[in-house]
């Protein structure tokens, strides 16, 4: 269910704001997106795993508190982070 190190890269790659780019809130909004949409995935054929429902909800909350943090410190970038992820409706 963990990322592979390639799709991570790619992910990367398509979201740094710089060269040696990979903790900035883009990024990490990003890489929570993902995934979050493989977990997703997963509880459709598994849907009484509730342990990994936990790590759900805690990567969640974390992206939503990450989501709230760039849109206070930089309102065009959270702007275009939520249209490439198609993020909120």
């Amino acid at each position: 269910m963990a990322l592979l190190t390639e799709e991570k890269a790619s992910i990367v790659e398509k979201y740094k704001r710089n060269d040696g780019d990979t903790g900035s809130p883009e990024v990490q909004i990003a890489l929570l997106t993902e995934n979050i949409n493989k977990l997703q995935n997963h509880f459709k054929n598994h849907n009484k795993d509730h342990h990994s429902r936990s790590g759900l909800i805690r990567m969640v909350n974390l992206r939503r508190k990450l989501l709230a943090y760039l849109k206070r410190k930089d309102a065009n970038s959270y702007a275009e982070i939520v249209k490439k992820l198609n993020l909120r409706g």
